[in-house]
């Protein structure tokens, strides 16, 4: 049996956007995501498209159509959106792809300081 790990070269985000945690969250649930990401500090909320992982699996690159992110200092595993509405939040942190995203992330942020800041 051959194994062989063919990591994916590259992640194109199409779309990113700094938000409140409270903003994005309402906009994950009421959109239907599933989870949101915990790295080191901060939330993402990826929004993928079925073709994105037919284009990885042939290309070795990865397209996220939209990225929102926001600060969210301490893990929790889930978050209350509102009153019965909640959202699991899966800690991310250790896993290379993540804390490459986020890294890449916040170089933007700190090359585009005009980017619009969210209001909290």
């Amino acid at each position: 049996m051959d194994v062989e790990i063919v990591p994916t070269r590259k992640i194109s985000v199409l779309g990113l956007d700094k938000r409140s945690f409270k903003d994005l969250a309402w906009c994950a649930t009421t959109y239907g995501m599933s989870r949101l990401y915990w790295v080191d500090g901060y939330l993402l909320c990826l929004e993928v498209y079925e073709k994105s992982f037919e284009h990885e699996i042939k290309n070795k690159e990865f397209p996220i159509s939209q990225v929102c992110y926001a600060e969210f200092p301490k893990y929790e595993k889930m978050f209350e959106v509102d009153k019965s509405l909640q959202i699991p939040i899966v800690n991310a942190s250790d896993m290379k792809i993540f804390k490459n995203m986020l890294a890449a992330i916040l170089k933007n942020e700190r090359e585009n300081p005009k980017a619009k800041k969210p209001q909290v």
